[in-house]
């Protein structure tokens, strides 16, 4: 299969540096657990945009440590063949330090995209499962015919509680929860696995 994978709040546990951000920059609390959609009505929209630049500075895109059993899950997926692309609403100048941030941690790809059109982008590369933590986002690819899939947050628990997301409390789980489907697309594609290998960029 052709899997999207966002970076945020889906590789790695991003809100610990936004809202660590928010409370040295601003003096906001933006407690985990409270943050129950996807607006942050606690800061104005540019103290909201000087947040978001902060954590996407090249130094704190490098810091970030990936959620336990991420890389593990993906590395498995691109081992037997599925078409790995990492997509994420990061301005196109976090692209580099995005790109060393992959290959420091280890985790196996074949396109990264960083750019605010995620799912028209989706579109054209023919994905079929979207991993985001977005609701915009995860209801917006349902709409294109994607499945959309996301770990479990505040923000997006009552999205994930519909019976057409897939999703998981952590990736061990979410990855249990992608395999039926996974395993479902090699059946129908016996030369999956030789076929994708090694694939690195769109078709």
């Amino acid at each position: 299969m052709r899997i999207a994978i966002d970076i945020d709040s889906t590789l790695h546990p991003y809100w610990d540096q936004f809202s660590g951000a928010a409370a040295r920059r601003f003096g906001v609390e933006l407690p985990y657990e409270g943050q129950l959609t996807w607006r942050v009505p606690q800061l104005e929209p540019e103290q909201l945009q000087a947040v978001i630049e902060d954590t996407h500075r090249d130094e704190a895109i490098l810091a970030a440590e990936p959620y336990p059993g991420a890389v593990e899950a993906i590395a498995r997926w691109h081992a037997e063949g599925h078409w790995i692309h990492i997509t994420s609403h990061r301005a196109d100048r976090a692209h580099a330090a995005t790109a060393d941030w992959l290959e420091r941690i280890d985790l196996p790809h074949h396109d990264l995209h960083c750019s605010y059109d995620k799912i028209s982008r989706c579109r054209e590369l023919e994905i079929e499962v979207l991993i985001d933590d977005s609701p915009v986002n995860l209801a917006r690819a349902r709409d294109a015919g994607i499945v959309p899939a996301t770990i479990v947050h505040p923000w997006n628990r009552e999205l994930s509680a519909e019976q057409d997301v897939v999703c998981g409390r952590d990736w061990p789980e979410l990855a249990a929860a992608l395999a039926p489907l996974l395993a479902a697309a090699a059946r129908a594609r016996p030369g999956l696995g030789s076929s994708q290998v090694g694939r690195t960029a769109a078709p």
